[in-house]
């Protein structure tokens, strides 16, 4: 369910389907979220059929071909294409992923691909999520080195070892697909940080070359910053680049219980 505040009257506006154009066999249907603020409007959905046979094999491309040549009015977001800037973190057949590497065969069900912004965020327009939130949360844990020892002219080394460790959280894109998908963060996001903060706070906690470990840790001391997690794993089932920020966000705890 995405979250919404309408506007008091608004306008009841029921979707559109537009027929596909050409007369082939593998016909798909694509069931698209739309919604913009500004005109009074309240949310609805719009039905487009797009032959495969005259498409890209991903759900961008299907996005794409939709507003190239349909509908020019559907906002969404996107960049590399590639899986690497996670702009185009979405709600696809029901589960938060990237439009760039989900195939369109790879989204089960019947002939109709439903396609939403990602959940429990207010909504820019149609799949444009706000994620102002979202980064300011990111910002807060201050996802930079903290060295308190003048540094070297050339480069702060590291070991293998202490390198290895990086390994399954730096590779985070901050697309959102986690947090939007974690129930802890759906009814405290105001105040929880999320699988996606967390993950990275716990990637400047474990580098070796950072000075600031127990000021990280003070700073996530908190009952919901840190300890709404649930252990519920949704962040793990979803995260696109295979990550597991459930994980990570014990180990903090783990810290927390160390330290202490």
């Amino acid at each position: 369910m995405v979250q919404l505040t309408l506007p008091k009257n608004s306008k009841v506006r029921k979707g559109k389907t537009w027929p596909a154009k050409s007369g082939g066999t593998r016909v798909k249907t694509f069931k698209i979220y739309r919604y913009d603020p500004t005109d009074g409007g309240n949310p609805y959905w719009d039905h487009y059929e797009i032959d495969l046979d005259e498409c890209g094999p991903m759900i961008l491309d299907a996005l794409f071909k939709i507003k190239n040549e349909i509908d020019p009015t559907l906002a969404f977001r996107r960049s590399c294409r590639e899986g690497v800037c996670g702009s185009c973190a979405m709600n696809i057949g029901g589960r938060n992923t990237l439009a760039c590497t989900k195939g369109i065969d790879e989204v089960g069900g019947n002939d109709t691909i439903t396609i939403s912004p990602l959940p429990h965020l207010p909504v820019v327009r149609d799949l444009v999520p706000d994620l102002s939130n979202f980064y300011t949360q990111y910002a807060s844990i201050e996802p930079w080195l903290h060295t308190s020892t003048p540094l070297p002219t050339e480069e702060i080394k590291q070991t293998p070892a202490d390198r290895e460790k990086l390994d399954g959280y730096y590779e985070c894109i901050l697309c959102a697909s986690c947090s939007t998908s974690c129930p802890s963060y759906w009814w405290n996001g105001d105040r929880y940080l999320g699988p996606a903060a967390l993950l990275q706070a716990y990637r400047w906690l474990v580098d070796s070359r950072d000075d600031a470990k127990d000021e990280r840790l003070d700073k996530l001391e908190d009952p919901f910053k840190l300890y709404r997690c649930h252990t519920i794993m949704n962040c793990a089932n979803v995260c696109p680049k295979g990550l597991n920020p459930a994980k990570a966000i014990a180990d903090v705890k783990k810290m927390m219980v160390e330290r202490a």
